[in-house]
């Protein structure tokens, strides 16, 4: 068997995702491998694949007993043998699960990284095969990563120990360019294949709401999704409780997780969610790690989280079926408190010193800072955490509150220099909190403990409420007006541009929502709903959406028999894709997405029944749109009224290619970086046939030819030109990171512009 065979016969499926193959086929080479792929995109794949093709066992390092949990019930549905080691199991289950691998019972075995330096575990490697260790959630090994564990440094050590060194392959979600480098840095990945597939999830909405009363926004927005799953994230257990509570009033299905439950309680409440007893979970961040539910339709953030990685992931665990989902985040500035409050009552890490110490304090407030202009933004919210993460694409994404708000610039040029005058006057010794409170004449203790009360620009903004000079001031931060310094204070500094705005030589404009006003926008109520994109099963006729609800039942009924999440069985996308189909024998069943040969002889005939059952034996069309005849009598899954619809309703979009004429469109320049290349290729195709073109593709091809490569010089991954790609226009230069370092990479000329452009055209 190959890894296509494995593919097909264990997961169900046809084809690889992006990323996927190269990443398996580097791991059978006996290449190291670092894959950084979004939520979704089927990382776990990337190392089960090739676990079955190598000799001995894979040691997948986890942090997460439930998506230990979770991987290995999903394994052993689908006929694979595996276990997981963790502190949920007994010594004695323990014993018996490692003796098991030892004499080739479990060909992928999940472990905790504090166990790998246990005497039992070491013993057990010393005796076994082992060809692979992975590491799942690899920035946690980075000290600059969101969620490092000390914990994980013991990997390092335990391969080093290893008699013979495994491959080793690492997987993240999300990593910046500086946690990309130190993962591979830290595990020593030798010659390592690095991809990273993008971080875009096109199917989740991104919004940002402001509400006057958070929790009756949540009310209104679960009463309108009552029948769907979803997540609400609250920054402390108090709002927990309260957001829980009253949704209970409301007959809600609704359960909460925090640390302050105990064991059993959160273990009973995070099933009853998982079995979708109770689809809606109440939680603060310590839950939701690993958790691998595939239907959650939306996650709403309560409160701020503390940086845009914590965000991203936090936001990642709606629509992991590819569906379309919702993502909101209800801002106040009290958030902006809260946050600051929970920075300042964190432990210090330990081993540590006082210069260390504070350098994590500084990046936990540029982090904290990024967050609050995600909020404060009123660009594309995509594409703000798409470049946070060193990714370009088109500044406006149709699928954030943001691109589907219309907008009017307003000059704030006279309020901007109210506010650069009040800082100034105050010899930039103060936050944005007293300033805001000076401009907007609060008559406070605080303030006449200060002394400001009597200075000149004291309540010269009286007008506006102290949160409207906030966002004022947000606004001047991101133009680059006002900075502030990177302790906990974040005192308020003005830059050069400052002088500019008071001499009157630049204007300062603000984005706002038209026909509203700052006070009135920031303290708006916010929008319950928006419009979503179609989903899977909006292509469904009534009778399709009928066999689909008997489908869910005879899951369900599996699920209960076999204490087996439904979403383990068969996702509602592959449920969807039997009620297009509609296979009435084996050999049908089988192409459908999803069900493979182990699944169809655990799940297949009661499946099988109740399709011809409801259908009466007769190919019917149950979906909407023209049907067409496959070569085996299949109908096809694509719905619509044209051959454009139908592939933008089933989302099997072609390889990316151009036209001779979409190429002519192409916008020639000096030089481009190879994202800024591919993000100006991606908008000349047809968005509703053509799939984006990602910058690491071209790197790869470009890599392939002979053109450039990356090499590990004094420890760091360094782009390098080679003889043709300096023959063919790249040229190496200069760019600054976000933390003001300088590093070199590639650009390329209109010359090497135009050959990447020529390889694309058919």
């Amino acid at each position: 068997m190959n890894e296509f065979d494995i593919l097909k016969k264990y997961f169900g499926y046809d084809s690889f995702r992006e990323g996927q193959h190269t990443l398996i086929s580097s791991i059978l080479k006996g290449q190291d491998v670092l894959g950084i792929m979004p939520t979704g995109a089927g990382k776990s794949i990337c190392y089960q694949v090739p676990a079955l093709l190598l000799s001995g066992i894979t040691v997948v390092i986890s942090p997460l007993i439930s998506l230990m949990k979770d991987q290995v019930q999903s394994l052993n549905q689908a006929g694979i043998h595996a276990a997981y080691i963790n502190s949920s199991l007994t010594d004695g289950q323990i014993s018996k699960a490692l003796q098991l691998a030892a004499a080739g019972r479990y060909k992928i075995i999940y472990v905790a990284p504090e166990r790998l330096e246990t005497y039992e575990f070491q013993l057990f490697a010393e005796r076994a095969e082992i060809s692979m260790v992975t590491v799942d959630e690899a920035h946690c090994i980075s000290q600059w990563g969101q969620d490092f564990r000390p914990s994980y440094l013991k990997i390092v050590q335990f391969i080093r120990g290893m008699r013979t060194r495994p491959i080793v392959s690492a997987f993240t979600a999300t990593a910046t360019e500086a946690v990309k480098e130190d993962i591979a840095c830290v595990l020593g990945l030798q010659e390592p294949q690095i991809l990273t597939t993008g971080f875009d999830r096109e199917n989740l909405y991104f919004g940002v709401e402001t509400p006057r009363k958070k929790d009756a926004y949540i009310l209104g927005y679960i009463k309108e999704h009552s029948m769907e799953s979803g997540v609400i994230y609250c920054a402390t257990r108090k709002n927990v409780d309260m957001i829980y509570e009253k949704l209970l009033l409301e007959g809600t299905p609704v359960t909460r997780y925090h640390a302050g439950l105990g064991n059993e309680e959160r273990k009973q409440n995070q099933d009853d969610f998982i079995y979708d007893r109770k689809p809606v979970m109440v939680a603060t961040n310590a839950f939701g790690m690993g958790i691998d539910k595939s239907n959650v339709r939306y996650v709403i953030n309560c409160n701020m989280p503390q940086s845009l990685e914590n965000y991203y992931q936090e936001a990642g665990r709606a629509g992991r079926d590819g569906e379309p989902a919702e993502c909101i985040l209800l801002y106040s500035p009290q958030d902006v408190v809260i946050a600051r409050f929970l920075m300042d009552s964190r432990e210090a890490k330990p081993d540590y010193d006082e210069g260390e110490q504070e350098l994590l304090r500084e990046r936990d407030e540029k982090r904290l800072q990024t967050m609050i202009s995600y909020c404060m933004t009123k660009n594309c919210l995509r594409e703000y955490i798409l470049r946070y993460f060193g990714e370009f694409t088109a500044p406006e994404c149709g699928n954030c509150s943001n691109c589907l708000q219309e907008f009017e610039q307003i000059d704030i040029t006279e309020d901007a220099k109210k506010i650069i005058s009040c800082i100034r006057e105050l010899h930039q010794r103060y936050g944005i909190n007293v300033i805001a409170g000076t401009l907007s004449g609060a008559n406070t203790a605080k303030l006449r403990e200060y002394g400001v009360t009597t200075a000149a620009s004291y309540a010269s903004m009286a007008e506006k409420s102290e949160a409207g000079v906030k966002q004022i001031i947000n606004q001047m931060m991101m133009d680059g007006i006002i900075s502030h310094t990177e302790d906990k204070y974040a005192l308020l500094r003005l830059t050069a541009k400052a002088g500019s705005i008071l001499d009157g030589e630049e204007a300062v404009f603000m984005k706002l929502p038209k026909d509203n006003g700052l006070s009135e926008r920031y303290a708006g109520e916010g929008k319950a709903s928006v419009q979503r994109k179609a989903r899977r099963s909006d292509i469904l006729n009534s009778k399709g959406l009928e066999l689909f609800d008997r489908l869910r039942e005879v899951r369900l009924i599996y699920a209960k028999e076999q204490g087996t999440p439904p979403y383990i069985i068969f996702s509602d996308k592959t449920l969807v894709d039997m009620c297009v189909k509609l296979p009435f024998d084996r050999e049908e069943m089988l192409t459908v997405s999803g069900v493979g040969e182990n699944k169809f002889e655990k799940y297949g005939s009661r499946f099988l029944e109740e399709i011809l059952r409801s259908t009466g034996g007769v190919k019917e069309k149950y979906y909407f749109g023209d049907q067409e005849e496959t070569a085996g009598g299949m109908q096809n899954p694509d719905a619509g009224e044209s051959a454009k619809q139908r592939r933008q309703s089933s989302g099997k979009k072609q390889e990316f290619s151009l036209t001779l004429e979409q190429a002519q469109q192409f916008p020639y320049a000096q030089r481009y970086l190879l994202t800024e290349i591919a993000v100006h290729l991606s908008e000349l195709r047809d968005e509703n046939t053509m799939k984006k073109i990602a910058g690491t593709q071209i790197q790869r091809w470009l890599e392939e030819i002979g053109f450039q490569e990356e090499k590990r010089i004094d420890g760091k991954w360094q782009k390098i030109i080679l003889e043709k790609g300096m023959e063919a226009g790249l040229v190496m230069g200069t760019r600054t990171s976000k933390l003001g370092n300088e590093y070199e990479d590639i650009f390329y000329d209109s010359k090497a512009q135009k050959m990447i452009l020529d390889h694309f055209i058919r």
